[in-house]
């Protein structure tokens, strides 16, 4: 099998797997609803927590991270066989996750902005790149009850990271740039509304909010 088969490959099963999108299979299956009908449109854990409230979040965040692990192993163990080289299989193997998860096939390609994805990658690829980006995360979310400015900021850490854990590897660090950059891509409106005030901070609840809540 040539490596650019088994690159191939990977994107294909592992964009399948991403299509999975754990907010639309709740809210479709479950609820017997559609969140990208609510709020924001976006098929993504926050949107999904605004609209249905805690009841089924957990659900949401086992679909998600799940396929991204299962992903990510795929991937892994592919080109730890090939190459023996288990780091670059995981990314690609990201790659096409968080491809699938934005841009499903099986959903209209409506899907959600990869944080949740995004997060378990890190978390696979080095604790020293993930401990940056959750904690860039988590320290921002808190203090400014932005979700989405803590993830932008986890996000962009993630090239700069790996690039020096993993020796100033470029390939690596190349992967791991086009996996922030269509995160980064997804949250472009965030980023607007950031700049203009206009971003909705978070909000602690358990039932959903009504839509004049957020206002």
């Amino acid at each position: 099998m040539s490596n650019l088969f088994a690159a191939a490959v990977v994107l294909l099963v592992s964009y399948f797997l991403g299509c999975i999108n754990g907010s639309v299979m709740t809210s479709h299956f479950v609820i017997h609803d559609d969140v990208r009908q609510h709020g924001s449109g976006n098929a993504g854990l926050t949107n999904f927590y605004r609209t249905y409230g805690a009841k089924y979040a957990l659900m949401v965040i086992a679909f998600d991270m799940g396929k991204t692990v299962v992903a990510c192993l795929i991937g892994g163990y592919m080109f730890h066989s090939l190459l023996g080289d288990w780091t670059l299989g995981l990314l690609i193997a990201g790659i096409g996750c968080e491809l699938g998860h934005m841009f499903p096939v099986f959903f209209g390609f409506r899907g959600g902005k990869g944080i949740l994805s995004g997060g378990t990658i890190v978390l696979m690829l080095d604790w020293r790149v993930a401990l940056v980006a959750w904690g860039l995360f988590v320290v921002l979310w808190l203090s400014t009850k932005y979700v989405s400015l803590g993830s932008i900021a986890a996000t962009a850490s993630m090239p700069v990271t790996t690039f020096f854990v993993f020796s100033h590897n470029v390939l690596y660090t190349v992967l791991s740039a086009a996996i922030a950059a269509l995160v980064i891509w997804c949250h472009r409106g965030n980023i607007q509304r950031l700049l203009s005030g206009t971003e909705k901070k978070f909000k602690w609840h358990v039932n959903p909010i009504r839509e004049d809540d957020g206002k």
